[in-house]
């Protein structure tokens, strides 16, 4: 019988707490509380899978600086989704996720400090941002209009595009633009979200965070284009749970006898399939 990590359990665990705070407080409707749930669950569930396949008992400290982060960004979404019926409480939503994007400088910080760096921690903090951006783009979609969506669908369209094309599975060097641009979308839609512009305004601001996703991808698909054939890709072929929009962490291969490669921007080991 499997062994249960208790890091996951935890943030589970304080998920449901802050989402009963959210209830008591803002308001949650069913639906809000469902996916602020379901979030939690499968945040839970992708963590055991991925800590048993390396036979970790137990989250590394920015591992749980991440987590925490997480369990900040199941709040936002299940105020995201609360807002589908009504007024989101912005005055709650922004604070939240401005300190889910502030931690995100802290877990890299805290991997470098006490040399806990790891793939399974990389991956996790990726699908974290890749997540919270997505919801910030179904939050400021009444605002700008549907084509925000895209800000948060092209992570997943990456990824799904390399099922089909083998040579988009290839290790991207780090690239410090591709981290510019990947804080730029959080500032960005924030701003947004915030909804203290003018609608002229945060369109344009939103136009720009997707132009900047846009440039970025097109130089990380042109570059595994041009060294499909002079440098195959070292990575094992993701599977489809790598490409749901929570942090699915457990598509991870097991590789315990390889150090990850430390990205020198951010202090966390450099994860393929990471163009923004």
């Amino acid at each position: 019988m499997s062994r249960v990590r208790t890091g996951p359990v935890l943030g589970l665990t304080a998920q449901t707490v802050l989402l009963a705070g959210l209830a008591a407080t803002v308001g949650l409707d069913v639906a809000g509380w469902l996916a602020g749930l379901a979030y939690g669950v499968v945040t839970c569930v992708a963590l055991q899978r991925g800590l048993r396949r390396r036979g970790v008992d137990r989250l590394g400290p920015a591992d749980r600086v991440t987590l925490t982060r997480g369990v900040l960004v199941g709040g936002v979404t299940a105020l995201v989704v609360t807002g589908f019926s009504g007024p989101a409480p912005l005055a709650v939503l922004v604070p939240m996720t401005a300190v889910a994007l502030a931690l995100d400088a802290v877990d890299g910080w805290v991997a470098r400090r006490t040399g806990t760096a790891s793939t399974l921690g990389a991956r996790f903090d990726m699908e974290v941002d890749a997540f919270l951006i997505l919801v910030l783009s179904v939050q400021v979609t009444p605002a700008v209009g549907p084509w925000v969506l895209a800000i948060g669908g092209l992570r997943y369209a990456f990824v799904v595009a390399g099922w089909l094309l083998p040579w988009m599975r290839g290790t991207l060097p780090p690239r410090f633009w591709r981290k510019v641009v990947a804080a730029t979308q959080g500032v960005l839609l924030l701003v947004v979200a915030a909804d203290m512009l003018a609608r002229p305004v945060t369109a344009v601001l939103a136009a720009v965070a997707l132009a900047l996703l846009v440039e970025s991808f097109g130089h990380d698909v042109g570059w595994l284009w041009w060294h499909r054939s002079s440098r195959p890709a070292r990575v094992t072929a993701p599977t489809p749970v790598a490409a749901l929009p929570v942090p699915a962490v457990a598509a991870l291969p097991s590789v315990p006898s390889v150090r990850p490669r430390v990205d020198t921007i951010t202090d966390r080991p450099f994860v393929a399939h990471q163009p923004v």
